[in-house]
């Protein structure tokens, strides 16, 4: 497994929605990787079980990541403790699976608050230290489904368009203001894990349920790496060039290959 580079100290990466999923995955190649990792999630018991798995790399800091005052206090305590931080991973992410309609004020108000809010303010909890120090590294996992909306996806979709957002808008920030601060965009399509349970895939070639353990190892070669953006499966790709069709066309297409009834069948986590 390639490590992190080496520096006068560990490497000091924190994990937002640590306590599952990807986050859980990243956590563990990181640790594995003889980093210091801390991992926040709203999830106590989640983060119990993760810190005893993965032993004394792991520190775990209970945090609703809806609530802008939680991610000031516990990214003021991280920084103090770990003299700052390296790499930041906006990892956190919920979905409500509803269609419009069925959707809820408070639905609505936490994905976002969740899914891209929560960015701003983590990143801006670190960015001035990084700054200071001349290094530093913010990751964004948004989701293939902040390229292509689907249905029952309205509120996640628009929350993951902007998360790409946010990457674009802080990449070029960085580089017109001259920080050597390192961006990377991770995005993939539906992953094999319960917050997705139930969705299914017309073309499995093409656009596989992607499973855990490879997404992770993907988005960890390209964390390491320092790679601007990692898309996932390749096909998704073609949904760049095909946005120049007319809408009607765009959609047909999008229809064709079942990306419109993914979400059919879908549990999720409930």
């Amino acid at each position: 497994m390639q490590t992190p580079p080496s520096s006068k100290r560990e490497m000091v990466v924190v994990i937002t929605g640590a306590a599952s999923g990807l986050g859980y995955l990243l956590a563990e190649l990181f640790v594995d990787a003889h980093a210091t990792v801390i991992g926040l999630d709203i999830d106590e018991r989640g983060l119990r079980e993760a810190r005893t798995n993965l032993g004394k790399g792991f520190f775990d800091v209970v945090c609703d990541l809806s609530d802008a005052t939680a991610i000031s206090t516990a990214f003021e305590g991280i920084i103090t403790l770990h003299s700052g931080v390296d790499v930041l991973i906006n990892n956190a992410g919920i979905v409500a699976g509803k269609h419009l309609l069925d959707l809820t004020t408070a639905d609505i108000d936490r994905t976002f608050r969740i899914n891209v809010i929560s960015h701003f303010h983590t990143t801006r909890a670190v960015l001035p230290s990084m700054i200071e120090r001349g290094s530093g590294h913010i990751v964004t996992v948004a989701s293939a489904g902040g390229i292509v909306a689907t249905p029952r996806l309205s509120a996640y979709s628009s929350s993951k368009f902007a998360a790409i957002g946010f990457d674009d808008a802080l990449r070029t920030e960085m580089k017109r203001l001259g920080h050597p601060i390192s961006t990377t965009l991770i995005a993939p399509f539906f992953i094999g894990t319960g917050m997705f349970e139930g969705v299914k895939t017309r073309f499995p070639l093409l656009l596989p349920i992607l499973k855990p353990e490879r997404v992770a190892r993907k988005a960890f070669r390209a964390i390491v790496r320092k790679k601007r953006r990692l898309i996932m499966p390749w096909f998704v790709y073609s949904s760049f060039p095909l946005r120049l069709l007319p809408v009607d066309l765009f959609d047909w297409v999008v229809d064709f290959f079942g990306i419109t009834r993914t979400m059919d069948e879908f549990k999720g986590r409930g």
